[in-house]
């Protein structure tokens, strides 16, 4: 299924095209159920069909929904139509931080707030026992309020239940 501006997925309207990463596109889209936009990021066809891509993607919805965090994108669900695999998100208005940051560099009070924000949501992760991984400017959008919201747990690590009895379960693999 190729989607573009004004398809469906499901019940979704597919409004435009957000980005594109390794574990597939990420779409703006609009659910009339509840009358909002959302982010919806689709597993491509050839990565569906590995089992063992598909497991990867919905433990990363799991990873990111275990966590309660404002820091944190929030997911709403994992599904999959005509067999087409997506999650459903928060969809985050602003600009990632790769292109927010100057050549000279951010200021010393915004480094901080935003490293506060950052440290903020990663305890939160941690204390759920989860690992991102892959924090990167890319991965850490900016609201047009001025925000934090870390993004893409696709190459996330979750603990076992108790960090000290049970060995680390890669969410890689």
């Amino acid at each position: 299924m190729v989607l573009t501006t004004g398809s469906d997925l499901g019940v979704y309207r597919i409004l435009d095209t957000i980005g594109k990463g390794g574990m597939g596109e990420v779409y703006r889209a609009h659910d009339p159920r509840l009358d909002r936009d959302v982010a919806i990021k689709v597993l491509p066809a050839e990565l569906a069909a590995s089992h063992e891509m598909l497991d990867r993607f919905r433990r990363e919805a799991r990873a990111v929904a275990a966590v309660n965090h404002p820091a944190i994108v929030t997911i709403y669900s994992v599904e999959e139509t005509d067999g087409v695999h997506f999650l459903t998100m928060e969809l985050v208005e602003g600009r990632s931080l790769d292109h927010l940051i100057p050549a000279s560099g951010l200021d010393a009070e915004r480094i901080i707030a935003i490293a506060a924000a950052l440290a903020g949501a990663l305890a939160a992760a941690h204390n759920k026992g989860i690992v991102h991984r892959d924090i990167k400017p890319a991965n850490v959008m900016i609201t047009t309020d001025g925000g934090v919201k870390v993004l893409d747990f696709g190459l996330a690590k979750m603990r076992g239940p108790t960090a000290g009895d049970a060995p680390d379960v890669d969410l890689t693999t």
